[in-house]
């Protein structure tokens, strides 16, 4: 199965621009062409593009991302440069988790805070 640009921007979720973006900057490779000389996108190019989409949603900047495809293309002999990206990239992804839930908690106090103060506030104008 092949996709035109619309359907794979509108499948990957990201747009005709970013995968042109992509494609220029060598993230993706140039898709194959149809008859008529228009991008023909693959299940395979889809799901390469939902990793990225991954990558990026976590963090990864774009110069290890272009770093990972590169090596990505060099085939098998690559897979133990790839999993160390990966691994130091769940480094990252994880303290950005724990940094978040800090700031969850730090939120959640405030907004239970506010609501006792507003219950508070509701208790004094009914009773007055």
């Amino acid at each position: 199965m092949t996709y035109a640009i619309a359907e794979a921007a509108h499948r990957s979720g990201l747009s005709i621009d970013t995968l042109r973006y992509y494609e220029r900057i060598e993230l993706i490779d140039p898709p194959a062409r149809d008859s008529g000389g228009r991008r023909a996108y693959s299940d395979e190019d889809l799901a390469w593009l939902g990793f990225l989409t991954r990558l990026r949603t976590t963090g990864m900047p774009i110069k290890l991302m272009r770093e990972y495809a590169r090596l990505r293309h060099q085939g098998g002999t690559t897979f133990g440069q790839r999993k160390r990206i990966l691994e130091r990239h769940r480094q990252d992804v994880r303290a950005r988790i724990d940094e978040l839930r800090s700031c969850l908690e730090v939120l959640d106090y405030k907004i239970d805070n506010y609501e006792r103060c507003l219950g508070a506030e509701h208790i004094q104008e009914a009773s007055a």
